[in-house]
C-alpha cells in the first residue's frame, strides 16, 4: 500500500490559474449569487452558518449527507443561470424602449450607444 505524500499543486503548463480575490468575494458570489452574497454579508457568523447549512442541504441532491463535485457544479450552474435571467429581466426594460416585449436593432443601438450617436 502506498503512503500519501505531501500535497502537490497540479497545473498544466500555460493553464490559467484561479486567483482568489481578497475576502473570497468572487467565490462567495459564485456559490450564492450576487444578491444572496450581499445578504450574507449582513448576517452574524451564527446566522450565516445556519443559512449555509440549509443551502448545503439543498445542494445535496441525493441526500446522502455529502456534497459531491458534481452536486456542487450543478448548484453553481443553477445559481449563475438564475443570476443571468434576473439580470436580463432587470435590463430588458431599458432596451425595450417602445415596450412591445421585443428589442429591435434600433432600440438596442439607442439603448447601448444612444449618447454616442
Amino acid at each position: 500500500l502506498g503512503k500519501p505524500t505531501a500535497r502537490q499543486e497540479r497545473a498544466r503548463p500555460g493553464a490559467a490559474q484561479h486567483e482568489d480575490r481578497p475576502g473570497f468575494q468572487y467565490d462567495h458570489e459564485a456559490f450564492l449569487g450576487k444578491e444572496e452574497a450581499r445578504s450574507f454579508d449582513q448576517l452574524s457568523p451564527e446566522e450565516s452558518r445556519e443559512r449555509l447549512g440549509k443551502i448545503v442541504d439543498r445542494i445535496d441532491d441525493d441526500k446522502d449527507g455529502y456534497i459531491t463535485t458534481e452536486e456542487l457544479k450543478t448548484w453553481i450552474k443553477r445559481v449563475q443561470k438564475r443570476y443571468i435571467y434576473e439580470n436580463v429581466a432587470k435590463v430588458w426594460k431599458d432596451y425595450d424602449l417602445n415596450k412591445d416585449d421585443k428589442i429591435a436593432w434600433e432600440e438596442y443601438k439607442q439603448a447601448t450607444y444612444g449618447y454616442y450617436l
